[in-house]
């Protein structure tokens, strides 16, 4: 009889210890199950995260985007007022040039005129040198206009 039981004593333990495995063997599937669960949740949660920082980077960049095509038409705008600007200081300048010449040309022929009415020559030279028809570059008006000069 002490052998039927230790041999039942035996059986018993072995029982046990298969059940205890196998409850061991549930308990930490279950723990692993648990933590899988945890790190995909946790992942999800950081894949959104990371999308909202994306599209707040994006939203940002697009903002940027806008103020900085304001302010390239600004300053392309901007340019083309200067440039205009500057094309009708140069006309003016170009028409102030030619009329310097002109001045200049007509001044050198009145001295010339002072000159020689100055001079202590005879008289007939002097009636043949006022008479207009003689001198016809004295009444011209001046012709320098922005509209000549801007053709070069």
């Amino acid at each position: 009889m002490a052998s039927s039981s230790g041999t039942s004593s035996g059986s018993t333990t072995t029982t046990l210890a298969t059940q205890n495995s196998g409850s061991s063997e549930e308990d930490l599937q279950a723990l692993m199950d648990e933590r899988k669960r945890k790190r995909m949740v946790s992942n999800r949660e950081s894949a959104r995260r990371s999308r909202m920082r994306k599209q707040k980077h994006l939203d940002e960049l697009t903002a940027q985007v806008t103020q900085l095509q304001k302010q390239n038409h600004r300053i392309i705008t901007n340019i083309n007022f200067t440039t205009q600007h500057l094309l009708n200081v140069e006309a003016e300048n170009s028409v102030l040039r030619a009329q310097l010449g002109e001045l200049g040309h007509r001044l050198q022929s009145l001295n010339g005129i002072v000159g020689f009415l100055n001079d202590d020559g005879d008289e007939p030279a002097v009636d043949s040198f006022l008479n207009p028809l003689n001198l016809p570059y004295l009444n011209q008006p001046i012709m320098a206009s922005a509209d000549n000069m801007l053709q070069y």
